[in-house]
């Protein structure tokens, strides 16, 4: 598992490769809250490389957004395949947190 995080003029996105399972989690969390600073105005979590997400991963997903919720900063996903979009689905978080297609659909939701 790997987190690459890039600024878009204010908007955080976050690319996620790779498995996030119970192993990796901690890791996972870690690497999300370092790349979030305090002048980010958005989350854009572009899990287009992510091959798997188990339960400790969307804990990890759902305990980001609700502090970034706490400051008002939106978050969304983006470009998930098929295996990870029906565990989202799943589990409701895509009643949750926006999904969108793309990276680019993402940002332009995000304002920017």
């Amino acid at each position: 598992m790997n987190v690459q995080a890039e600024n878009h003029d204010g908007v955080l996105v976050a690319k996620v490769e790779g498995r996030v399972d119970s192993s990796n989690s901690q890791d996972f969390e870690r690497q999300l809250q370092a790349a979030i600073g305090d002048d980010i105005g958005a989350v854009v979590m572009d899990l287009g490389q992510l091959a798997y997400i188990s339960s400790a991963g969307l804990r990890v997903v759902l305990l980001v957004a609700k502090t970034l919720g706490q400051r008002n900063v939106s978050i969304s996903l983006c470009a998930l395949s098929d295996p990870v979009q029906s565990v989202f689905e799943i589990s409701g978080f895509n009643r949750i947190i926006r999904i969108h297609d793309t990276q680019a659909d993402a940002l332009a939701a995000a304002g920017k």
